[in-house]
């Protein structure tokens, strides 16, 4: 796929190199040179300059926080250039420590990912995906016990021998749906701890045992009470969403114009809304389509220029 029809935080245009993350010495002294480029986060926030752009340290800036085992790993290559991600969510404030004192802050991705090219917004959510599954695995789901990092960062494994269980990086699949009447009219919903005015596609995770048909069907059903064909559902394309750990799968799926029912639970409201009524949206706090760099927001702009 082109960079253009690629969804945001996806196309990084890196060569993952699985093939190296077994060979310690190749990454030891991959990690002692200076075109090594490293990426440091905090709390699955990136540290970037005042323009929110990547502040890039090199292998031997970063070797004080690797050696003293700070969780890091290894993403790929780009151009021939290893490029490592360290984690230092276990010091308190590490923007004040050389080498990173001065030349900028921690920020959230959501914050300034849409203003960033492409390929590297999408290698900075790789690396934010990567860094906190490791966050949220730091114990065996087996037995119990301690793990620690291995294979470069994409792997962790038990400490406890009798176990050894391994435990790899996950991704939550979620279906997302723009559901439309064949007519000129949608369905968008609304959640209360939305932005002001926001509203969007309907979503929800795939549960065991389901096709990714049927659990657009069944979030449709549950969420708004309208009955679905899984017939009618369409594949359009998928996005990583690392916040934190989830991979959208985007359908559209047409329906016939009923009555919607509300879960209260789920939605603060939902309604069909037209064609004309969404080209004459306000985009403030009245009314506004989701944020720009969501696939929920692609969905739409899809299904206003009349691709269903």
């Amino acid at each position: 796929m082109t960079q253009s029809k690629m969804n945001y935080y996806s196309g990084a245009g890196l060569d993952r190199a699985e093939h190296r993350r077994r060979d310690g010495n190749w990454l030891e002294s991959e990690l002692e040179s200076a075109d090594c480029r490293v990426m440091v986060l905090h709390r699955s926030h990136h540290f970037v300059t005042s323009q929110s752009e990547p502040c890039w340290l090199s292998g031997p800036e970063a070797a004080g926080w690797l050696a003293d085992g700070h969780q890091s790993a290894f993403l790929g290559q780009i151009e021939g250039r290893s490029v490592i991600a360290v984690d230092l969510s276990e010091i308190a404030s590490p923007e004040t420590l050389p080498p990173l004192a001065g030349r900028g802050s921690f920020r959230d991705l959501r914050a300034f990912g849409p203003d960033l090219p492409r390929d590297q917004g999408a290698l900075l959510a790789y690396a934010r995906g990567l860094l906190y599954w490791h966050q949220r695995h730091r114990y065996c789901g087996i037995c119990g016990s301690p793990t620690e990092s291995a294979e470069a960062g994409h792997v962790r494994r038990c400490l406890n021998r009798n176990c050894d269980g391994l435990s790899f990086p996950r991704t939550d699949p979620a279906v997302i749906m723009l559901i439309h009447d064949g007519a000129g009219s949608c369905v968008l919903g609304r959640q209360k701890s939305w932005p002001p005015g926001m509203h969007s596609v309907l979503a929800g995770f795939v549960e065991p045992g389901e096709s990714l048909e049927e659990a657009v069907a069944r979030e449709i059903r549950e969420e708004v009470g309208l009955v679905l064909d899984v017939a009618e559902v369409v594949y359009r394309s998928s996005q990583p969403w690392p916040f934190p750990a989830s991979i959208m799968l985007g359908f559209q799926a047409r329906t016939a114009h009923a009555e919607l029912n509300v879960d209260q639970r789920e939605l603060e409201s939902a309604r069909w809304f037209t064609r004309e009524e969404l080209m004459r949206s306000t985009e403030d706090e009245s009314f506004r389509l989701p944020r720009r760099d969501s696939i929920a927001r692609r969905l739409v702009d899809e299904w206003l220029d009349g691709k269903d």
